[in-house]
């Protein structure tokens, strides 16, 4: 004779004290639940509803420019210290943290075109429209003393940018050419012409590419050496691998005006871009379509974006004065979370990722508020786009076979490459 029964200790149940959390025994087995795949799919739908919900990305603004913010750069070694430049000449420092200026220096006269820190952290770099290059502590002054650089180079024509060497005492400088310094030189150690045409941006990296129009700024993935993103005067970006120049990787379109400027995130797999058509859009690096737009009523053309160091943040400097801190995650939650909030935030995020083709939930993912300037130009875009498309197909239709050849999205754009 067999006897079946069941035996619990009554201590893994009975609750210590009232806020205890009461405990419920579960069984897995799929046989006892027939509805898993429907009761996930709701729980899919509410945590998609719920993220669009808690979608406030907008943080700070950071106040005090009397212009136009020209340009930004990242503290080496301080996640919360940034520098920012002017179009009035003027450089301020800030604190993330506190959210505050906590140093000002009247750099130039005219525009700050360009700034950059040292690898180190203990100074920092500016160029401006005065023809100068200007090096300066990245700490204050002392008590009583004035506020004067460490070291200033004069120079026969306009600089356009600037970036410094990861690992040496070695920065580069653009303009009418790209001029490669030593920081205890007052003479460029290389010079680089390219016909009569002014170089705006310059990039240290471990071919060249010619595109249908301006390219406003590079970016290299800072996880792939070989990968970087070009902004295009075209509402385009394009992302190239330095090993097959002729063809780019990816474009990148949701933009209805020149992209201005684009940095990459820490971890290689996104990257944001500023555009004149007052607004940043985050792109995945494998993505012809922008996950997010961010915008304000009061933000005017974007002219320059960074991502922070530790890949949370946005920061963005455009024609009102104004720096705004946004989240690169809009629904993301601040502050420290309970074991049982990270649980559900990762539950969430899989059921969404199982469920992200469903109509219904796709739709809600998907949409974002635009402003209306933006949406028209959207629809004008998309039956000019669909007009060309129609005219190329009528081409090849009303063609002898083979004269008219199809060419793909991706090598449309690009010109020549020369080696």
């Amino acid at each position: 004779m067999k006897v079946k029964m069941l035996s619990r200790n009554p201590d893994n149940y009975v609750r210590e004290t009232k806020l205890d959390l009461q405990r419920v025994p579960r069984n897995y087995d799929p046989a006892l639940h027939p509805f898993e795949v429907p009761r996930e799919y709701i729980r899919a739908l509410n945590a998609t509803k719920l993220e669009r919900v808690f979608a406030k990305p907008f943080l700070a603004s950071l106040d005090g420019h009397r212009d136009g913010v020209n340009c930004l750069a990242k503290h080496p070694e301080k996640l919360a210290t940034v520098l920012s430049g002017a179009c009035d000449g003027e450089v301020r420092i800030w604190n993330l943290t506190q959210r505050n200026c906590i140093r000002t220096i009247q750099a130039h006269e005219g525009f700050v075109r360009g700034i950059c820190t040292r690898f180190c952290g203990t100074s920092f770099f500016t160029v401006g429209d005065d023809k100068t290059v200007k090096q300066w502590k990245m700490d204050g002054p002392g008590y009583g003393d004035e506020e004067e650089p460490l070291h200033t180079i004069l120079g026969k024509t306009v600089y356009t940018g600037i970036d410094h060497h990861w690992k040496e005492a070695v920065f580069a400088t653009c303009g009418q050419q790209v001029d490669i310094w030593d920081e205890q030189r007052t003479n460029p150690i290389c010079s680089m012409t390219w016909g009569f045409d002014s170089i705006s941006s310059v990039k240290f990296n471990p071919i060249e590419v010619i595109l249908d129009m301006r390219t406003n700024t590079i970016c290299w993935n800072p996880m792939e050496a070989f990968i970087f993103t070009a902004a295009n005067e075209d509402y385009n970006l394009y992302t190239f691998d330095m090993r097959a120049l002729d063809t780019p990787v990816m474009v990148h379109m949701d933009h209805v005006s020149a992209v201005l400027d684009v940095d990459y995130s820490p971890t290689g797999k996104e990257f944001v871009s500023a555009s004149f058509d007052k607004s940043i859009r985050i792109f995945p690096v494998d993505k012809s379509r922008s996950r997010e737009v961010y915008h304000t009523k009061r933000m005017q053309h974007v002219i320059c974006v960074k991502w922070t160091s530790d890949s949370k943040y946005i920061m963005c400097g455009s024609d009102e004065m104004n720096i705004r801190l946004w989240k690169a995650n809009a629904s993301e939650k601040l502050g420290v979370l309970t074991s049982r909030e990270k649980a559900a935030k990762d539950y969430n995020q899989k059921l969404k990722e199982k469920f992200q083709h469903y109509p219904h939930i796709k739709r809600i993912a998907r949409h974002r508020h635009l402003p209306k300037s933006i949406y028209s130009q959207i629809q004008e875009q998309r039956i000019m786009k669909e007009a060309r498309r129609r005219k190329e197909v009528n081409r090849i239709k009303h063609s002898k076979p083979g004269s008219v050849p199809l060419v793909s999205e991706k090598k449309k754009h690009v010109v020549a490459v020369v080696k």
